[in-house]
């Protein structure tokens, strides 16, 4: 099964609610660059049944090059985007649990 990609979005909004392609794409685009904007200044966002999009900074940490095993690669801290399902989203995707363990059998 194909990704959903951004294009799939306006094509079944624009196709549900009649309305033309290139708005849907603009509100879309919007609501995307709301969110980003508003993580990289900080703030957390929350989407209701959705899930919360909030930046965490990583530990600084030791790395190793596969090519030079002997030698460390400092890894510095570094802002990070993370994701927490909200309730519908969880109750949906573990509607597909039996799915993906009889898959990952074969």
């Amino acid at each position: 099964m194909p990704n959903l990609t951004k294009r799939d979005i306006v094509i079944n909004i624009s196709n549900e609610l009649g309305l033309v392609q290139s708005d849907v794409y603009a509100v879309v685009q919007k609501t995307f660059d709301q969110i980003i904007e508003a993580l990289a200044s900080g703030r957390d966002v929350e989407l209701r049944n959705f899930g919360v999009f909030e930046v965490r900074l990583t530990k600084p940490r030791v790395g190793r090059n596969p090519k030079q095993p002997d030698k460390d690669v400092p890894i510095p801290p570094r802002a990070i985007v993370k994701f927490k399902a909200g309730k519908v989203m969880k109750q949906r995707v573990l509607m597909r649990t039996k799915e993906l363990i009889n898959t990952s059998k074969k």
